[in-house]
């Protein structure tokens, strides 16, 4: 058995091939390099710690309060979703995909299905694609809620923290009656919707236009004029234009510094092109600039919402081919979870031919013609974006995704190096990373 001196990825030789052994330099190994290393701290934050959003961990080496260098260790959530996508039917990949960003899942499920779509040559029926627009909306004003009441809570303000949750859980009642689910609820699916839109919650999103609107409200007299916040957010955590660009920075931060990108409006899918709304920016690039993103994009989607239900006529929401509509006219339990009743009865008493195609479809799929594609969409993040491969089989070749909390993470040490340590949380924060899209 060999071993090797390298200290960061040592290997050794066994009976079981070759193993290898990767530590992070850490203060031993700082300490060894530098004859001053005494005179600084490495300091560990995360991944355990409650303002790093779950499972990431920050390495700040300091001189005092000042971070001198700062480093993103992820992976501790990592899920294998891409690869997992590539051992499943085309269809069965959105209950995938719906789990990467856990606080945005219409996206990725909206996402991967154009990609999917662009591959198969179809457009959905237009009644699928208001719907879409209308879900990724009042996902968008959750996510941003989330956002909101964690930063808030990380500053000091747990008030933000009850009001952030309390609206969301409206928000979430809607998907539930809607999808069935809270979260996760691969609603989306290649060709269209998994179903319609259940009597009576049309009403319930209109009585939450105005509800939201008054809270939103509340939350810029809690917040944007009170020291505490303005002291905290203003002038911390900054990042320009040329900053984001070069870091590939999408979604609000981007637009925080000043520069309208936003891909419903530049790069329009799912009719967006049909909607009035307005892409917000400000010019500060900072934390406080963030939040005034993110809330006033709040009021844009609420906007979007009314156009949405105002759009919204009568007809499908599956293509019309039944080789790829799955499972044909799908009517779902009372649970939202399994078949109606209704449905299976249907199914067992057509034909012997009609089982028969179901059964290959829900168990085959279908299959894509060969080809490689890019899609992307406005994720509450950034752009999140999905390079789908197909061999011409019924499951995907490969499956990647441009995650923007991923890529977003990447300026934490250019927003923080040199910054106190208080500033590490608010600037992380501003960014507003999900883990399980970071590590997927």
């Amino acid at each position: 058995m060999t071993q090797t001196s390298d200290p960061y990825a040592g290997s050794r030789e066994t009976t079981e091939g070759r193993i290898y052994t990767v530590t992070g330099g850490d203060w031993d190994s700082i300490h060894a390099e530098d004859p001053l290393a005494s005179e600084r701290i490495v300091v560990n934050m995360g991944p355990q710690h409650p303002s790093t959003h779950g499972v990431l961990r920050l390495v700040l080496e300091l001189e005092g309060e000042t971070i001198t260098e700062a480093r993103t260790v992820i992976g501790y959530l990592h899920t294998g979703i891409e690869k997992n996508t590539e051992y499943r039917t085309w269809t069965q990949g959105t209950t995938f995909v719906t789990r990467m960003d856990y606080l945005s899942p219409i996206f990725n499920e909206t996402g991967y299905c154009l990609a999917v779509e662009k591959l198969l040559g179809i457009e959905v029926p237009e009644r699928a694609n208001t719907l879409r627009v209308l879900l990724m909306e009042l996902n968008r004003i959750s996510s941003h809620l989330v956002w909101l009441a964690t930063t808030g809570m990380e500053l000091g303000s747990t008030t933000m923290m009850i009001y952030g949750f309390r609206e969301r859980e409206h928000v979430l009642d809607l998907f539930e009656e809607i999808t069935g689910l809270r979260m996760n609820m691969a609603f989306v699916r290649p060709g269209g919707l998994a179903q319609d839109l259940p009597v009576g919650v049309v009403e319930k999103i209109h009585e939450f236009i105005p509800y939201m609107r008054d809270k939103i409200n509340d939350y810029e007299k809690l917040l944007t004029g009170q020291p505490v916040w303005k002291a905290r957010t203003k002038n911390v955590g900054f990042l320009d234009v040329t900053g984001c660009l070069a870091l590939g920075i999408t979604g609000p931060v981007l637009r925080s510094a000043g520069l309208p990108w936003d891909l419903r409006k530049q790069m329009p899918y799912c009719g967006y092109e049909d909607y009035e709304f307005d892409v917000i920016t400000e010019t500060t690039g900072d934390v406080f600039g963030r939040y005034l993103v993110r809330i006033n994009e709040m009021r844009e989607s609420l906007k979007i919402v009314e156009q949405a239900l105002d759009r919204l006529a009568p007809g499908p929401v599956m293509v019309g081919d039944k080789k790829i509509a799955w499972p044909a006219q799908l009517a779902l339990g009372a649970d939202g979870m399994g078949n109606s009743l209704e449905h299976v009865r249907q199914i067992m008493g057509q034909s012997m031919e009609a089982l028969i195609h179901h059964f290959k479809l829900v168990t085959e799929g279908f299959r894509v013609p060969s080809g490689q594609v890019y899609t992307a969409v406005e994720s509450p993040r950034g752009e999140l974006g999905f390079h789908v491969v197909s061999d011409g089989g019924t499951r995907p070749y490969r499956v990647h995704v441009r995650e923007p909390s991923f890529i977003n993470l990447q300026a934490f040490p250019a927003m923080v190096e040199g910054a106190p340590i208080a500033d590490a949380i608010a600037s992380g924060a501003s960014l507003d990373p999900v883990m399980g899209g970071v590590d997927r």
